[in-house]
């Protein structure tokens, strides 16, 4: 048995912030993980990773205590929400439905590879499900949940498979989304509309970039402001998951992050439209960046990275499959299908994050691109909406579908 050596939430939080300095160090070193902007959470977190991996070997393993790890995730998402004018939504709303099409279109493809590869390497068709969009599309929470079902219902103990399963999709997620859009941009030239640049703010005050590059004016004041009405969402967004789920419907058990969203809807367009206060868009981008690169952060440096060596060489070379499939889909038909345009390549970039591993995963690809190649706001809300709720939902009728055709 392993010795653990425990560490606490100062200390975690500390080693999570090195692991974003890492992350910059290797990046301003290595050109091309600057060419094809690799997030530096994910470059720093699978460095760490592999340190942590390496001295399990050996007989060592390490215990994080990241209880902020889930309150950072849903002031991100907070921030999502604060950004959301009706303004905004109104410009690009259907592009959300057009994009929650094209991403079921994908997880009906996504578990027909997996059921199909799992079929002609004489494998149960449900394992090609785990190792489709119940793990990949879904992430860990999903796998754990399907993995009770199939337990109960099929016989089937799937839950260290779809735990290493998930675990490779949000890494692989956070690697090819970069290469996937920045070879987008170069071939066609594209530019924002916004510029590239980092003083956006100055001309447009009210965009939200979630770019660490650019120049934002904050003053103490603002920001205090700003992280009372994150922490409002939080503390709100616990509440009416809490009561929701208190009616005992399934299919309304939301995440508690996508309540923090809408949330912030709400505040942003009753502020937008009574005038009682004005909302510091600045703020708001700066801290939505720190949310999201501390969460990240922590949750690539807590993989085990081992648990990847025990997938099966099948299932490792479904995996695989499913990668290259997603990152060809997002090259050829994302791309097209969203305008073929800029915000059509942050977009592309964006789908590989969530098509494999997690919205934030997504979100952390765009905005690595949008600090080297200016603003996407149309990106920014139309992803992390269909990431982050309407894509559980389509995903859920999905694999019941599947289910119920393979047995």
């Amino acid at each position: 048995m392993n010795s653990v050596i425990v560490i606490n939430e100062l200390e975690s939080l500390m080693i999570a912030i090195v692991v974003l300095f890492l992350g910059y160090f290797i990046n301003g070193r290595v050109a091309v993980l600057r060419r094809y902007n690799i997030p530096e959470p994910i470059v720093g977190g699978l460095v760490v990773a592999s340190a942590i991996a390496l001295a399990h070997r050996f007989g060592v393993d390490f215990q994080f205590s990241l209880a902020i790890k889930s309150t950072l995730m849903k002031m991100f998402f907070a921030t999502v929400g604060l950004a959301a004018s009706f303004k905004l939504l109104a410009q690009g709303g259907s592009r959300v439905f057009l994009f929650l099409g094209l991403a079921t279109v994908f997880i009906l493809i996504q578990n027909g590879v997996g059921v199909g590869l799992s079929s002609l390497l004489g494998l149960d068709p449900l394992l090609g499900l785990v190792v489709g969009s119940i793990t990949l599309s879904g992430g860990h929470g999903t796998g754990a949940a399907w993995a009770q079902t199939f337990a109960n219902e099929f016989g089937l103990q799937t839950l260290e498979l779809s735990m290493a399963s998930a675990t490779f999709g949000l890494v692989m997620g956070g690697i090819i989304g970069g290469p996937v859009a920045q070879r987008l941009i170069r071939k066609h030239a594209l530019k924002s509309s916004f510029g590239e640049g980092e003083n956006h703010h100055l001309e447009h005050p009210d965009l939200v970039t979630y770019s660490d590059h650019e120049q934002d004016r904050i003053t103490s004041k603002n920001s205090i402001e700003v992280l009372f009405i994150l922490l409002l969402c939080v503390a709100s967004a616990a509440h009416i998951k809490a009561y929701v789920d208190g009616f005992g419907i399934d299919w309304l058990r939301i995440p508690d992050f996508v309540y923090a969203l809408f949330v912030g809807v709400v505040i942003t367009n009753l502020c937008e439209a009574t005038g009682i206060y004005k909302i510091n868009n600045e703020t708001v981008d700066a801290l939505g960046t720190i949310s999201l690169s501390l969460f990240l952060a922590m949750a690539l440096m807590s993989l085990k990275l081992w648990e990847l060596l025990d997938l099966a060489l099948p299932m490792l070379v479904i995996l695989c499959a499913q990668t290259a499939i997603l990152a060809m889909f997002a090259y050829f038909v994302t791309f097209r299908v969203m305008g073929s345009n800029y915000d059509a390549a942050i977009i592309s970039g964006g789908h590989c994050g969530f098509g494999m591993g997690a919205t934030p995963t997504a979100v952390m690809n765009m905005g690595s691109l949008v600090s080297h190649h200016g603003p996407s706001p149309q990106a920014f809300m139309v992803v992390p909406v269909v990431g982050a709720f309407f894509i559980d939902l389509t995903n859920l009728i999905v694999l019941q579908t599947y289910v119920s055709l393979i047995r």
